[in-house]
């Protein structure tokens, strides 16, 4: 299973280097960034379980990365590290959800703990219940591995039939769909989800991408339509894109 991602957001290079060794030394995976900018135009942002982010940094300040992240639905959560402690500041970020607020230099219990939190934050908000329908036991095994290491839980069936019989579709935040069937296809159990008022997320999977199937299913409300193999920041983000539509959010891709 995946080890979180803590991503580090620092003008300062040294602080970028220290920091990483440390967070990696706790045995996180971490990515660093300069500018709150380049996080923003970086495919991690949407792997990132915890951010650490200085307050002030030219461009785009670390609360402007905070007010930015919460107008896009991005709940990551966010640890501030600062030199220049300021109340109104840390009151700000924290009334905005900050996790903590950490003076520089900081010593690595405080960040240690702060990370902890945040983790503890995101496991209790992600526990959505992630339900995968294919035939390919390989698939379902492996595609179930990786939901899980993503934070979620998962549950998994063989067939379309069998998630209908199991009573969990009223429980489940988003269904992995695979298009191509025994019995039931994928198409068809998404009309029966929709006659029955049901309106769970579907992500289809598929090894024949086709446009007809892929424009019935996308017309029908489908969230995404991706081709086996799909990589792991790919499902991670349309998941994420999914749940804050279920939600009531916007997706955006």
């Amino acid at each position: 299973m995946a080890k979180a991602l803590i991503s580090i957001v620092d003008d300062d290079e040294s602080i970028r280097r220290t920091t990483t060794f440390l967070i990696e030394s706790f045995g996180f995976r971490s990515a660093a960034f300069e500018s709150a900018e380049d996080l923003l135009k970086s495919v991690r942002l949407h792997e990132t379980s915890c951010l650490i982010v200085d307050v002030q940094m030219p461009g785009m300040s670390g609360l402007q990365l905070q007010s930015q992240l919460a107008a896009e639905g991005i709940g990551i959560p966010i640890i501030f590290v600062t030199a220049y402690d300021d109340k109104g500041l840390r009151h700000q970020a924290k009334q905005a959800g900050a996790v903590a607020f950490l003076g520089k230099p900081f010593n690595d219990e405080e960040l240690l703990e702060g990370i902890r939190l945040a983790l503890r934050g995101t496991l209790e908000a992600t526990r959505n219940l992630i339900a995968v329908v294919d035939d390919d036991e390989s698939i379902r095994r492996t595609t179930t591995l990786l939901i899980e290491s993503f934070g979620f839980r998962a549950i998994a069936f063989e067939s379309a039939e069998s998630f209908l019989q199991s009573g969990q579709q009223h429980n489940t935040s988003c269904l992995i769909l695979d298009v191509r069937l025994p019995q039931m296809n994928g198409l068809q159990l998404q009309r029966e989800l929709a006659a029955a008022d049901c309106n769970i997320p579907i992500v289809f999977i598929t090894a024949y991408d086709d446009k007809e199937s892929r424009g019935r299913a996308m017309q029908a409300g489908a969230v995404a339509f991706l081709g086996k193999p799909f990589s792991d920041e790919q499902l991670l983000q349309i998941l994420r894109a999914a749940l804050r539509h279920d939600k009531g959010g916007p997706i955006s891709m």
